[in-house]
């Protein structure tokens, strides 16, 4: 009895294992697939816009000649959408995650946030251009500004850099929080001085993400009525005069890379859609530069960590 009860054990682990060698080759074959694709993809786009980046293409405004065409104006716009959406989102969405996971009760009011928030990290991006376009330009009477696409693309990513501002937290042992509330630290001396070192490299890396998805994003400015055709830029942030800062840049008409991608798309000429593929691997650039700094100050924070 004892040698069958063995012999079904060793054939039940054995089965375990070929189920585990089969999951990790399937698992293996679609990473591969979805790589494989993307290089091809980006592969691609450089055939084709390659040749068309230039010094020229970087520092001229569109025009209605493809040849002298270029993404200045889409590139300082989406420098500074996104300076208002890192300086929105980024700020409330981890103090928000910091009081969920630090202050908050834990009873059914918590729950049903925290469920909420997880949904609406899923929620369609065109529904926050609606919500944005209800609120922020006929309700704020904000306008069709970079600052309404700032903070239209902040809704967009708080979920985002609450949940990870969240699982970083959690990730931190008690057994660090209980030695500091031994040596008399205050809860905000716990969180301050140990939870959040200890989590920046990650909350970090969720705050990075959050941007290259809101980077992207097409929909909600479209629908707030973003510029698909721009030849001036806005007042810049940093003036001659006193008190050497302005603000007037964030009422200002705008245009990002995504919408002039999307704008020489939709032409006929197939220059234009030259154009569209040499901006779409600047975006790509950008998008995978942010990752690349993520991953490096990860890195290094997470190296100095010892626990």
């Amino acid at each position: 009895m004892t040698n069958l009860k063995l012999q079904e054990a060793r054939k039940a682990i054995s089965n375990n294992k070929r189920s585990e060698y089969i999951f990790g080759i399937i698992s293996l074959l679609s990473m591969l697939v979805a790589i494989i694709t993307l290089l091809a993809l980006f592969l691609d786009l450089l055939h084709d816009g390659l040749p068309r980046l230039s010094w020229q293409f970087f520092t001229s405004f569109p025009s209605r000649r493809p040849g002298e065409a270029g993404i200045l104006s889409a590139w300082v716009g989406t420098i500074l959408v996104m300076l208002v959406t890192a300086s929105s989102a980024v700020p409330i969405g981890v103090a928000s995650g910091i009081y969920l996971e630090e202050y908050a009760r834990k009873n059914w009011i918590s729950d049903l946030i925290e469920i909420n928030v997880t949904n609406l990290a899923g929620v369609p991006s065109i529904i926050y251009g609606l919500l944005a376009l209800g609120v922020f330009v006929y309700g704020l009477n904000l306008g069709e500004s970079v600052i309404t696409a700032g903070l239209t693309l902040a809704l967009l990513v708080l979920p985002i850099v609450i949940v990870a501002t969240r699982e970083a937290i959690r990730a931190i042992p008690n057994s660090i929080r209980e030695a500091a509330y031994a040596t008399g630290a205050s809860k905000w001396q716990v969180i301050w001085d140990h939870v959040l070192p200890y989590s920046t490299g990650t909350i970090l890396t969720g705050v990075i993400v959050a941007l290259a998805r809101a980077i992207g994003e097409t929909a909600p400015l479209i629908t707030i009525g973003a510029l698909t055709f721009i030849a001036f830029l806005p007042e810049p942030p940093i003036t001659s005069d006193f008190p050497f800062i302005s603000f007037a840049w964030l009422s200002a008409p705008f245009t990002v890379l995504p919408i002039q991608m999307f704008s020489w798309v939709s032409r006929p000429q197939t220059s234009f859609q030259v154009n569209a593929a040499a901006a779409g691997i600047v975006l790509i650039v950008i998008t995978l530069s942010m990752n690349a700094v993520a991953i490096y100050f990860r890195y290094r924070l997470r190296s100095k960590i010892k626990w």
